[in-house]
């Protein structure tokens, strides 16, 4: 137990960064294996965030700009889809006098956190820091009271620790 501990404070002392990832229990494994089983779907990803975190990317560009086949990035971008990390819509553009409809994805609520593990600190900034730590901190407050309800534990405790910790 002694080495345990030792290792815990030690890590304690080195400049981490505290990542959270909010997970639907049910697909936990999935996601995750889909997400980070495939470079393709981490640069997918990536490349979201260098677009900028809520504009829509296309397939054409992916393509263009990763370097995979459209086979690749067609598969990817159905798995991020089907397990809720991107969601798709439709757009009608107009392409030498004749209208098509393209695909676009954006990040979902749950995709962004997943872009967002890849970020690095530096590229985000101080507006966009602030917006995810409270995002973060509203998401992590109605856990925390769902769960206290559930354990019947009084409100007024988790107030008192609040407090006392700000």
């Amino acid at each position: 137990m002694f080495a345990a501990e030792q290792f815990s404070v030690k890590r304690l002392n080195e400049d981490l960064h505290p990542y959270v990832v909010f997970l639907p229990s049910e697909q936990k494994n999935r996601i995750l294996s889909a997400i980070f089983g495939s470079k393709a779907a981490v640069d997918i990803l990536k490349f979201s965030l260098k677009q900028g975190i809520s504009n829509k990317i296309y397939q054409k560009d992916l393509v263009r700009k990763l370097g995979y086949s459209n086979k690749t990035i067609i598969e990817n971008l159905k798995s991020l889809t089907k397990l809720g990390a991107l969601r798709e819509d439709m757009e009608k553009s107009e392409k030498e006098g004749r209208i098509v409809w393209v695909k676009a994805y954006q990040l979902s609520d749950a995709g962004r956190w997943f872009a967002l593990l890849l970020a690095e600190e530096k590229d985000l900034s101080e507006k966009e820091k602030a917006e995810i730590l409270q995002n973060l901190f509203r998401i992590y407050i109605r856990w925390v009271k769902d769960l206290s309800e559930k354990l019947h534990l009084d409100k007024k405790t988790l107030e008192k620790i609040f407090r006392e910790e700000i």
